[in-house]
């Protein structure tokens, strides 16, 4: 899941050197933390968040065939 979100982010970013995924796991649970450069995070979030939310459905998706649930936070860069 953690490599799903990591392509999906550098196919979309202008500088795919920042992007960053780390994956936490709670039991059944995974974490995913999203961290791009500033000047991308509009391309990450989409207008209106349209396309942080098709990023969200598509991880969903992919844990639902392992049996898991995933959730992803974009974090927002320093």
């Amino acid at each position: 899941m953690r490599e799903l979100v990591d392509f999906i982010a550098r196919s979309l970013v202008d500088d795919p050197t920042q992007v960053e995924v780390k994956e936490f796991r709670r039991g059944a649970q995974v974490i995913l933390n999203l961290r791009v450069a500033k000047e991308d995070m509009g391309r990450i979030i989409g207008r209106g968040g349209r396309v942080a939310s098709a990023i969200r459905t598509l991880l969903r998706v992919a844990a639902g065939q392992q049996g898991k649930r995933a959730s992803l936070d974009i974090v927002e860069p320093e």
